[in-house]
């Protein structure tokens, strides 16, 4: 894969979030057809990791989207493959530690600058997309940078 191939990738994870998707949803979608996932079934399967996992604000939608990559790319088929998990394991680590060094955290609360889940009458209902909630949050940055992490390990693997 060229680096314009995953530029463009990251670029398109960026526009996912840009048009509603959650963070996880958009870094996942952008990569998936890499192992043979349709685009519909990437969004769905990615959707509940949005908000930090059901708007719980723990791990960062971004962050989750790396760890489901990583499955899908060296992830182990048999449950009797330790070394293959070990593996996936060490891959998931060295790119969330990249994470981390970027982003100051892997979790959702502190990338946020909040304390647990927003206090709002009903904690799951979603934010609604406005422009200003694209100018309050970091996330598309996040969602480019753990994107961009991916690519990266695709280039250098």
């Amino acid at each position: 894969m060229t680096e314009q191939e995953l530029d463009e990738r990251v670029n398109r994870a960026v526009d996912n979030f840009m048009a509603g998707y959650g963070c996880c949803q958009s870094v996942v979608a952008a990569f998936s057809d890499l192992y043979g996932l349709d685009d519909t079934l990437a969004k769905k399967i990615a959707a509940g990791f949005g908000g930090g996992v059901g708007r719980l604000r723990m791990m960062c939608g971004a962050v989750s989207g790396i760890v489901m990559l990583v499955g899908l790319d060296c992830g182990q088929t048999e449950g009797s493959d330790s070394e293959g998990k070990s593996a996936c394991y060490k891959v998931v680590q060295d790119l969330l530690a990249q994470f981390k060094a970027e982003n100051g955290s892997l979790i959702c609360a502190e990338i946020l600058g909040i304390k647990g889940y927003e206090k709002a009458p009903c904690s799951y209902v979603a934010s609604e997309r406005t422009a200003e909630y694209y100018k309050s949050r970091p996330c598309a940055a996040k969602v480019e940078s753990a994107a961009r992490i991916f690519a990266n390990y695709l280039k250098n693997k």
